[in-house]
Formats: structure tokens, C-alpha cells, sequence
């Protein structure tokens, strides 16, 4: 029964979400289908950088921290500059995530779905950030004069757009985690197991991997951080992947949530 109740639940959670999605959903097919996606990016811009710059700004105007999560390693750990692209380079998956979406109504209802839960996820961790605040205070650790031209301007821009708060979970991992996979279920469904899409899936995994070190190698995170981003990640593709398996196997005449769009 219970186990009922949280199927309900989660099904309830990431089905199209009331007064949200009914506009979108009626326009779904202007601009060659574009625009659709432009306004899930928008929605998913809203959603995530509110909650997170919010309590990015709570917890440094505080300036208290919970519990710290730092260890020795985390010290030992150098800082390696041109780690700091594979770092940016999570911006890139949003609109990755967009346009690997395959354009028809099923893999749309798929968007909706997955943009859902990872607004759920993000506002669960700016929860976390504000109750449980930790400080990352390794910036110090960075030698400037070490840094490329290229490498000390992106360094600048992170630590201007981010305070140094918001540790745990890493939304960098979580996030990335949850898009790469994302990423993945939707070229395979649109272009198979193609040279091409096997490329791409190594060069999305390896930049993956190499964002996971570079929270660590620029300093933005601690393995605490690393840890529970993954834990995240994980958590929120488990939840969303029976739902979005479930979508796939809808009838024809079942897809649309909206029947007069």
C-alpha cells in the first residue's frame, strides 16, 4: 500500500503540472518546434536559479556555517587551471538536454517530466543549502599567477556569479548526472546506435567525469560535496526513469495531457 502511495505520488509530481505547461503545450509546434523548447529552457532557468542564487545570498549575507564538511584530502588536492573549462562546461548540458530532445509529442511529454524532477531536486538541495549552510573556503588555495589568461577569466566569472556557499549536494554533479543521462536516453531514441551517437555519448561521458574531478581541482567543492551531488543525481534519475519509461509506452491516443491542444 505504501509503496502505492509513493508511485501515485511521484506520478502525480512529474505528470505536466496544472496552469504551467497548457500554454506551452498549445504551441508546442510553432517555430518548427523551437519554441517549445525555448519555453522549457525558460521554465528551467526560472525554477533553478531562483532557489539556488537565493540561498547562495542568504548563506553568505549569514555567513554562518553548519557544519563543515572539509577534510584533509580535499587541502591536498591541487588546483589544476585549465580544469576550470570541463568545470563551465556544465552550461553547455541545458541546452544539450533541449536539443537532443527528439521533436514529438512523447519525448516532449519526456521534457516536461525531466525538467519537473530536476526542479524538485534543486529546490530539495537550496533546502539543504539554507538549513544545513557550509562555507567552501578554498579559494585561498588558487595560485593566480599560475593561471592562463583564458583560465584566470573564467575563474573571475565563477567567483563573481557564485559565492562561495552552497556546498553540499553539489548541484554540479546532480544536475550533470541527471542530463547525462538524460542526454543519453534521448539520442539513442533519436539517432540509435550510430557512429555518430556512440562519439558523442563518449565525448558527454568524459566530460562528465572530468566535471566531476574539477569541482575538486578548482576549488568550488569538497569530495563531501562530490559525494552527495552523486547521491543526488542518482536519486532523481531512479525516480524519473519508471515515469519516463511509463511515457514511452503510452498508447497514441493516450499522449496528449491537454486533449483540446
Amino acid at each position: 500500500m505504501q509503496t502505492e502511495r509513493l508511485t501515485t505520488l511521484r506520478d502525480k509530481l512529474l505528470s505536466p503540472w496544472p496552469g504551467i505547461w497548457e500554454g506551452t503545450w498549445k504551441r508546442r509546434n510553432l517555430l518548427g518546434g523551437h519554441l517549445f523548447r525555448i519555453e522549457v529552457l525558460i521554465f528551467g532557468l526560472l525554477v533553478i536559479a531562483i532557489p539556488y542564487f537565493g540561498s547562495n545570498i542568504i548563506a553568505a549575507a549569514n555567513g554562518v556555517t553548519f557544519w563543515d564538511p572539509e577534510i584533509t584530502l580535499d587541502r591536498q588536492i591541487p588546483v589544476i587551471g585549465w580544469m576550470i573549462a570541463p568545470y563551465m562546461a556544465l552550461y553547455l548540458f541545458y541546452p544539450a538536454t533541449l536539443i537532443c530532445n527528439p521533436r514529438d509529442d512523447r519525448h516532449r511529454l519526456e521534457l516536461i517530466a525531466g525538467v519537473q524532477i530536476l526542479s524538485l531536486a534543486t529546490i530539495f538541495c537550496s533546502l539543504i543549502f539554507l538549513a544545513f549552510p557550509a562555507e567552501i573556503d578554498m579559494r585561498s588555495d588558487i595560485d593566480w599567477d599560475s593561471l592562463s589568461g583564458w583560465q584566470a577569466a573564467l575563474f573571475e566569472m565563477v567567483h563573481k556569479m557564485d559565492q562561495p556557499w552552497n556546498a553540499w549536494p553539489s548541484l554540479h554533479i546532480a544536475h550533470s548526472y541527471f542530463l547525462a543521462h538524460a542526454i543519453t536516453r534521448w539520442v539513442k531514441a533519436g539517432h540509435g546506435d550510430s557512429t555518430g551517437s556512440r562519439l558523442f555519448l563518449l565525448v558527454l561521458w568524459v566530460e562528465f567525469v572530468l566535471l566531476c574531478i574539477s569541482i575538486l581541482t578548482t576549488k568550488q567543492h569538497y569530495i563531501w560535496d562530490l559525494g552527495t551531488g552523486l547521491l543526488v543525481g542518482f536519486i532523481g534519475w531512479r525516480i524519473a526513469q519508471p515515469v519516463l519509461d511509463s511515457i514511452r509506452a503510452l498508447p497514441d491516443a493516450e499522449i496528449h495531457p491537454f486533449p483540446n491542444h
